[in-house]
């Protein structure tokens, strides 16, 4: 384990063993791997046949693991799809400065758009988890803060989230040799000028993109990545319908939440937001991922028109 550029804190799987030798001897002869898509923000490990190990790369996370050991037992008998279960909670140490966690495995492969099963079913699973989530009991719930990226927050935030005007702008001049900017910039100040919501806060994933759910023989089976959960503006957690669902099943994702205008134009600017490279990105050099953003990106132009 070694500290590279941008602060970030890089994990193998000799460091993990080690770790879990000193606080978790029981785990500590079992199987280690790394998880192949195990995201940006934290290093997923697969541990046995039947357990996880998941560890914050950047400082910037750290508040994650604690929000989700408390939250996530409590708003798992409320959702109709699995959440990750957490099973230990690990401390600083052997040169490794942030808490970590052991989480129970969750069988599934990543859901893509390409393999569904039934599109129409992936709606209704989806809708009625996102229904079933905004329904939960909000109090005590984190809000919009620096370790969940400020999911939540109302459009033209200042705070450093996704959606920040100083993040988005920024991006979209980027591709400007790659996409209809004027047309992109249309979607990001629909979504400014949408109303803010103005009923009461509601739970929300924040990051309800391909690579956080799990599908089995086609069909959704788990949610995953809590990470940025939060307690904000439910146009936040839209974001599938722009990036994961087909576009003909889009209309009735909307219609089982009875979404409203303004908070589906501010769910398309979440979704614009999600779908521009970030800073350091090696979003240009890799082919596969320029084409799936940009067709995200035609998908929210197409549906504001």
């Amino acid at each position: 384990m070694s500290t590279g550029s941008s602060n970030e804190v890089l994990v193998d799987a000799t460091l993990v063993r080690r770790l879990l030798a000193a606080q978790f001897p029981q785990w500590a002869d079992l199987p280690i791997s790394a998880v192949p898509l195990s995201g940006m923000d934290n290093a997923t490990f697969r541990l046995g046949a039947d357990m996880s190990v998941r560890l914050p790369r950047y400082p910037r996370w750290v508040g994650q693991v604690e929000r989700e050991h408390r939250w996530l037992p409590r708003l798992a008998p409320y959702l109709p799809l699995s959440i990750p279960e957490p099973l230990a909670l690990g401390r600083p140490a052997e040169g490794y400065p942030f808490p970590w966690s052991v989480y129970r495995w969750l069988e599934g492969e990543t859901a893509t758009t390409d393999r569904l099963a039934d599109p129409i079913r992936t709606v209704t699973d989806l809708a009625e988890f996102v229904a079933a989530l905004q329904k939960i009991d909000t109090a005590d719930g984190p809000g919009p803060e620096w370790s969940n990226a400020f999911r939540g927050v109302p459009m033209g935030d200042e705070r450093d989230s996704l959606a920040s005007e100083a993040r988005v702008r920024p991006k979209i001049e980027a591709l400007k040799d790659m996409v209809d900017t004027g047309a992109v910039t249309a979607v990001w100040e629909a979504a400014l000028a949408a109303p803010a919501w103005d009923g009461p806060p509601v739970w929300i994933h924040g990051d309800l993109g391909t690579g956080n759910l799990l599908a089995v023989d086609g069909r959704l089976s788990a949610v995953i990545d809590f990470g940025t959960l939060a307690v904000g503006d439910p146009a936040c957690d839209l974001i599938p319908a722009w990036i994961f669902l087909p576009s003909e099943a889009r209309s009735a994702f909307r219609a089982a939440l009875d979404v409203d205008d303004a908070t589906w134009a501010r769910g398309r600017g979440w979704a614009l937001a999600s779908s521009l490279p970030v800073p350091d990105d090696p979003f240009f050099n890799d082919p596969a991922r320029v084409t799936t953003a940009l067709r995200h990106l035609d998908e929210l132009i197409t549906d504001l028109r």
